[in-house]
């Protein structure tokens, strides 16, 4: 399945339906949709009310779709400067699954950097770490982070990281997945698709993937629907 996917309800190109029925026709069994948080403002980030809508107009789609194909409802949330996510959890409850990711407040040295990404995994509320470094290659290097605590982390907490397949992210980093790998944690190949056409950078992230030796039994998004469900909705 495809799980990381924006709409026209935050910063995306193309409609919920547009995306939905793009990646059935790709041959995908579910899509996650993941617009961005509240807090995520120079991105449209959905207030907890457009947050309800969108639930609903999934639920209706998933009516119309049929059993074949499944969308879930997802959030990628803003993971705040103190580690917290910026939903309360009434409303992370509702989630099918959650991608934490940073997107602001960049700059910061190793120690906090990666105190805040732990603090957010041990979030019981947190399905999958995304983009753990924040880097654009070519453009921002990525504010530095104790990999091995963070992998440490996931693996505590039975959160899954994300390779994000983007070609300017492909983070994380292929050769931290023999390490992830050997403590149990998942690796999710996520396009970060902003588009219909976004969801093909999911051939990038499986050539990076397989750089570091990951099968198919350690990636996330090669699961069916009920178990990628089983493994992300952990409340």
């Amino acid at each position: 399945g495809v799980i990381h996917s924006h709409t026209t309800d935050s910063d995306g190109l193309h409609t919920l339906r547009e995306m939905a029925l793009h990646a059935r026709e790709l041959g995908y069994g579910y899509l996650g949709i993941t617009d961005h948080s509240k807090s995520a403002f120079y991105a449209n980030g959905l207030s907890p009310e457009r947050v309800r809508e969108q639930m609903a107009a999934i639920d209706a789609l998933n009516e119309e779709l049929g059993p074949d194909f499944r969308l879930f409802k997802g959030i990628e949330s803003d993971i705040l400067a103190d580690g917290s996510l910026d939903y309360g959890e009434d409303l992370l409850r509702d989630f099918d699954f959650v991608i934490a990711s940073i997107h602001s407040n960049l700059r910061m040295d190793e120690a906090k950097a990666t105190e805040r990404l732990v603090r957010a995994i041990e979030s019981p509320y947190t399905s999958i770490l995304g983009h753990p470094t924040g880097r654009l290659l070519l453009s921002r290097p990525g504010y530095p982070i104790d990999h091995r605590r963070v992998i440490d982390a996931c693996a505590a907490n039975g959160v899954h990281i994300e390779l994000n397949a983007n070609p300017h992210r492909l983070d994380l980093d292929w050769s931290w997945i023999p390490y992830a790998r050997e403590k149990g944690v998942l690796i999710s190949i996520n396009p970060d698709a902003h588009s219909r056409e976004g969801m093909r950078d999911i051939y990038y992230g499986t050539l990076a993937a397989r750089k570091g030796g990951l099968t198919a039994d350690g990636c996330l998004n090669a699961r069916s629907a009920d178990e990628f469900y089983r493994l992300t909705h952990r409340w």
